[in-house]
């Protein structure tokens, strides 16, 4: 079997997905990426971690061959990489959310319009998938002191609990900026995490920050109108996406592909004071979702409302408010990573 053919179909085995296409982008977008001997490699890992000596041994090769293969691998980002208990270990990392997004120093023409030709004709499919990738984060600012907030429901305080900061160029927005289609909102938005201190220092990719530059781009990104993104799960968020219907990978499922319900809404809801609200419309240039409407106040659907909080950040009589939602319609999202794995997993008959 061709060598990217395999590597595909063990990315396509992960639950976050990675379809086959008519025209066969994805392996344009592997050969673009790995060296034959990096896809041959790769296509042979698993997604739990491993040390080139069980994964040379797991694959009868040679641990001298297979150990700098790993090592520029992961300087790439195509692959993931921990240190535990002393030992460097290796494992397979998904298309979305994962290596495409580690790839904007490699960005050029002609990988935006693969990956462009790739998000139109084989994205769809995994993005109607639930759980989905991503979950909103309201706003700071929107969220009322007085309200009850998990410390996984608040973008400021997952970059209180970190330890370091980093930022790095929206990959979403230099794509469509080469394909001829460029996004007006601010590039330089994209917000990484750690748990270990000075993670980013010296890094080529990720500038690093201060915890308090960290909260000046949140507020700097939702200044800009942009909805504040993390992965689907409770522990061990280690980026915030800033996100926007015109460039965003998941956000543009409801303008591409009509998907009502790309993104897992917060556990909050908009909610107008009638009295306050002059009827201004200035809600509705913020809301991405279609949940605003103007009949001489504001009106809110909430089926629609996924919680972001940009509304009320952008009302300028403070007439808006995000409150809890039922209880009833509240799905707390997995608890860890593998917990959403195994979700995703069970919806695409999957075996883990």
């Amino acid at each position: 079997m061709d060598t990217y053919k395999q590597l595909a179909q063990q990315l396509d085995a992960l639950p976050q997905g990675f379809p086959a296409t008519q025209s066969g982008v994805e392996l344009r977008i592997l050969q673009m990426l790995f060296s034959p001997e990096e896809a041959s490699l790769a296509s042979q890992l698993q997604f739990d971690l491993e040390t080139p000596f069980e994964i040379a041994n797991r694959c009868r090769l040679d641990t001298k061959t297979v150990y700098p293969l790993l090592k520029d691998m992961s300087r790439k980002g195509l692959i993931k990489i921990s240190q535990e208990q002393g030992h460097l270990k290796f494992g397979l990392m998904p298309f979305v959310v994962g290596f495409y997004e580690m790839q904007v120093s490699r960005m050029n023409a002609e990988f935006a319009h693969l990956v462009e030709e790739y998000f139109k004709t084989g994205f769809e499919e995994v993005m109607a998938i639930r759980p989905h990738f991503h979950r909103v984060v309201p706003v700071r600012k929107s969220v009322s002191r007085d309200l009850e907030i998990h410390p996984y429901e608040s973008a400021a305080q997952l970059v209180e609990n970190a330890q370091a900061w980093g930022v790095t160029d929206c990959i979403c927005r230099v794509q469509k900026k080469l394909i001829g289609d460029p996004c007006s909102h601010p590039i330089d938005v994209c917000m990484i995490l750690s748990q270990s201190a000075g993670a980013f220092d010296g890094s080529k990719t990720i500038q690093a920050l201060t915890k308090e530059e960290a909260l000046v781009t949140l507020d700097r990104a939702a200044e800009a109108g942009l909805v504040h993104s993390v992965s689907n799960h409770q522990e061990d968020i280690w980026y915030i996406c800033n996100c926007c219907t015109c460039a965003c990978g998941v956000l543009r499922g409801m303008k591409d592909f009509g998907l009502a319900n790309v993104i897992a809404r917060s556990s909050f809801v908009n909610q107008v004071n009638e009295k306050e609200c002059s009827g201004c419309e200035s809600c509705v240039e913020y809301c991405y979702f279609g949940a605003l409407s103007v009949d001489l106040t504001a009106q809110v659907n909430p089926a629609r409302c996924v919680g972001c909080g940009l509304c009320v950040d952008h009302c300028p009589s403070g007439a808006l408010r995000l409150v809890n939602r039922p209880e009833d319609e509240i799905k707390p999202p997995p608890r860890t990573e593998k917990d959403w794995m195994e979700e995703r997993a069970a919806i695409r008959q999957l075996l883990l």
